[in-house]
Formats: C-alpha cells, sequence, structure tokens
C-alpha cells in the first residue's frame, strides 16, 4: 500500500541516484496494489509491465531489485540469465526459476505462519524442556494387573505419584522453569533428539538434472533422526522449531505460498545481455536464441510444473537486467523485447555519486568497516576531506581501468585499512583512529602514483 514517492524515499535509504529506475520498479509495484482493487474480471486482464534496466555494473540494478522485494515482503529470486541452456543442452531448464520462486515464497509463507503460533510454540516447547530437566525423580517398580497376568496380556503399568510427590514434582519444575527463563540454565548441556538433515538427495542436480530425490519419494521415505547434545537455549530452539511445525497446516501453507508466488512474485533476471547476440554464431554461444525462446512463455504467461502444483507465471514480475556493452536490446528475439515494455537507463556513477554512498546509506561502506573494527577496540573516525579523495580515487580507476562501479569502493577501502584490519586483535585500549585527506594518501598514493591500477582491478 505504498505510495510511489514513499517506495522512491525507501529506496533512497540504500541506494544512491538512479532517480529513473527507482521511479520505474515504484511504478510497477503500485500498479500491483491498484490491480488488487480491481473487479475479477478486469484484474484478469491487467498483466505487470516488466522492466528492463541498462547499465554498467555496479551501479545499483540488482540492489534496488533486492531491496524492492524485502519493501514489500515479497518472494524474490535473482536468477543469472547465463545458467540456462535450451532444452535439449545440459544444464538448468528456465522452468527451475519459477520453482525457485515457490520455493522462496514457501519459506516466506511458513515463516508468517510460525510467527503466528510462536508464543503457543514457546510455552508448548518451555514444557517440554522442563521434562527433559527435571524427570520424575521416584523410580517404581512397574505392576501388572493380575487379570492381565492371568491372560498373559496387557502392558505393566506405572502406580501414580502420591499427592506429596505430585506437589514435589511440580514444585521442582516451576523452580527449573523460573531459572530457565532467567538464563541461569544457558550453559547447561541436555541431549535432545534431533531430525538428521539429509543432502543425498541433491545428488543428481550435479549430473545436470535438476531433480531432488527427496522431493521425489516425499513422506514415502523415514525421516532420521540422532540425539544431539546441545546446550539449553539451543535445544529450546529446535524444541520451538517443532512445536511450530505441529501447529502449521502445510497445505494451507502451499495454497498461500503459490498465491503469492502467482501474484506477488519479482524474478530478477541478470546478465540477459549475455544471451543477446547479433547474428548466427556458432560453439558454446549457438543456445541463446534458444534459451531467450525458452524463457519468452514464462514471460507471457503460462503453466508450470512444480512440486507443490501447477504454477500460473501471467502476473509474475520480470525485472531484466544487462549492461549491454557488447549488444544491445534490439538484438533480443522481438517477441522477447515486447514483453518488456519499460526500459531504463541507469546513470554510471559520478565522483559526487561515490562520496554519498561512501557516506549517505544506512549500510554506507565507510559505516561497515567502522562497526567491524569497533568490536576490536579500534574507533574510525572519517574526515570529510578523506571521503573526497576516495571518491576520486574510485572514479579514476574506473576510468583508467575496467568499470566495476561502486564494487570499487570495497577494494580500495579493503587496502586503506589493510595495516589496521590485520594488527587489530581486540587486546589493545581502545584506540581512535583519525582518518583524513593524509591518511587516505599516504596509504593508497602509491598505487595511483602511474596508470597501473591492477592492484584495484577485481
Amino acid at each position: 500500500m505504498l505510495t510511489p514517492k514513499e517506495i522512491v524515499d525507501s529506496l533512497d535509504k540504500y541506494i544512491i541516484g538512479q532517480a529513473r529506475a527507482k521511479r520505474a520498479v515504484a511504478v510497477a509495484l503500485r500498479n500491483r496494489y491498484r490491480r488488487s482493487r480491481l473487479s475479477t474480471e478486469l484484474r484478469e486482464e491487467i498483466t505487470p509491465k516488466n522492466i528492463i534496466m541498462i547499465g554498467p555494473t555496479g551501479v545499483g540494478k540488482t540492489e534496488i531489485a533486492r531491496r524492492l522485494a524485502k519493501l514489500v515482503d515479497a518472494p524474490f529470486i535473482k536468477v543469472e540469465a547465463t545458467k540456462f541452456t535450451e532444452v535439449g543442452y545440459v544444464g538448468r531448464d528456465v522452468d527451475s526459476m519459477i520453482r525457485d520462486l515457490v520455493d522462496a515464497s514457501i519459506r516466506l509463507t511458513k515463516e508468517k505462519k510460525e510467527a503466528e503460533v510462536r508464543m503457543v510454540a514457546q510455552a508448548a516447547a518451555e514444557q517440554r524442556l522442563v521434562d527433559l530437566l527435571v524427570p520424575i525423580a521416584v523410580k517404581r517398580q512397574k505392576t501388572q494387573n493380575p487379570l492381565q497376568l492371568l491372560l498373559g496380556s496387557g502392558e505393566a503399568q506405572e502406580p501414580e505419584m502420591s499427592d506429596a510427590e505430585r506437589r514435589e514434582h511440580r514444585t521442582r519444575r516451576e523452580e527449573v522453569l523460573v531459572a530457565f527463563r532467567s538464563g541461569q540454565l544457558d550453559e547447561q548441556m541436555l541431549e535432545i533428539e534431533v531430525e538428521q538433515s539429509n543432502t543425498s538427495g541433491n545428488a543428481m542436480i550435479a549430473m545436470g538434472i535438476d531433480i531432488n530425490i527427496n522431493d521425489l519419494m516425499g513422506s514415502l521415505l523415514p525421516k532420521n533422526r540422532k540425539n544431539r547434545k546441545v546446550k539449553v537455549p539451543e535445544a529450546y530452539r529446535i524444541l520451538t522449531q517443532e512445536e511450530a511445525e505441529k501447529l502449521i497446516d502445510m497445505d494451507e501453507v502451499t495454497r498461500e505460498a503459490i498465491e503469492r508466488a502467482e501474484q506477488d512474485g519479482i524474478i530478477f533476471l541478470d546478465e540477459i545481455d549475455k544471451i543477446a547476440g547479433s547474428g548466427h554464431v556458432s560453439g558454446p554461444d549457438v543456445s541463446r536464441e534458444g534459451v531467450q525462446r525458452d524463457i519468452l512463455p514464462l514471460v507471457e504467461g503460462c503453466t508450470v510444473s512444480t512440486k507443490y502444483g501447477p504454477v500460473k507465471t501471467d502476473f509474475i514480475l520480470f525485472i531484466a537486467a544487462g549492461a549491454f556493452h557488447v549488444s544491445k536490446v534490439s538484438d533480443l528475439i522481438p517477441e522477447l523485447q515486447g514483453r518488456f515494455p519499460i526500459r531504463v537507463n541507469l546513470d554510471p556513477l559520478t565522483v559526487d555519486d561515490y562520496k554519498r554512498i561512501l557516506t549517505q546509506p544506512e549500510n554506507a561502506i565507510t559505516k561497515q568497516y567502522a562497526a567491524l573494527l569497533q568490536t576490536d577496540n579500534i574507533v574510525l573516525d572519517f574526515e570529510e576531506d578523506s571521503i573526497e579523495v576516495l571518491a576520486q580515487y574510485a572514479f579514476n580507476a574506473n576510468e583508467t581501468s575496467e568499470n566495476i562501479g561502486a564494487r570499487r569502493l570495497h577494494t580500495i577501502m579493503e587496502n586503506l585499512l589493510d595495516d589496521i584490519s590485520f594488527n587489530a586483535n581486540g587486546s589493545f585500549p581502545l584506540t581512535k583512529v583519525l582518518v583524513d585527506k593524509t591518511y587516505v594518501k599516504e596509504h593508497l598514493s602509491s598505487e595511483f602514483s602511474g596508470e597501473d591500477l591492477r592492484k584495484y582491478i577485481l
């Protein structure tokens, strides 16, 4: 229900510049809400307007799509177009992106349902935990009913506890529960039975077949369980998860997840320019146009079979991206071009953009490094003039060598703070390090004194 302006404002917290791309995705997202308010008949006629982002690497294409999905809590996957092959070739088929999207939707929906029952699950987990911590203290000799003994059947029965024993046991349980909630038992070890993960079912993927044996067999395969010794907090987490799963109706989760994938799913198709090529080529590029033809039905709208049931792709939003240095959008097959009516050019980054990327976003690079080193008693203080120099270095490096966009800043920051990161070990008292223009030039100028910038090429 966010307005386009609110969506752009939210994206601005993490992504610098690229106003046109932000506006395009904001409108596409708002149109989904507008469509949901229409009548069923008209709603079925309105399909999403897919987007192609055109721009060099490192300018924010992937980040825009990723933040957009987080913003609306929608099922989202990022796939590389180069990973897919034409039907008949060894490799992943394009339908697998829809199956991956449904898996992501299942996870989101299940997490939502678990949050709804968390309090009940936690209460049940506490009682199971206390059962493990406070076994019945008084051991009794099991007896058999004389009639059952005469007939030779029936199981031995354990006599009930006396009232005094029951009161003592209840008091002990309450004491242990209070101790657990106050954290007094956090270091105590406990043995519990847990489900053992089985990864052998994915073996056929390595052979180029996108099939999971465990998914095919379903409930026919018994779940392996084993005993583990864990600390009490970890045991509580495991038991809470098990109790939550008991309270969740997986059929309902599946139905809701498929609907969310169909109506709200977002697929970010990166490197689409790598499957576009002008003219006919041979060799490893022979399947480029074939991959485009395989992708076309998904974008146009079709039904894909998944392990959870059929999934319609008519209303999934596809956001494609590529640098298009060698090829052009017009090199894609015409039918596929027509399914991406919105084309947005992203701008190369300027020196001012690098300065803002270093400081403005909530997850700015300088904030990340400062937080990391503060754990080892190093307080980094970046002066304004140092930000100016770092931005200029990043811009020059990208202009002189391969342009990798904002990713260049990570390389520069790693080299700038290499000595501090290596020597900091937390044993020294709190130390403040002033990073100013002089500091930056002392640590980086030697690499930028000439035209050889190979140290900064990833």
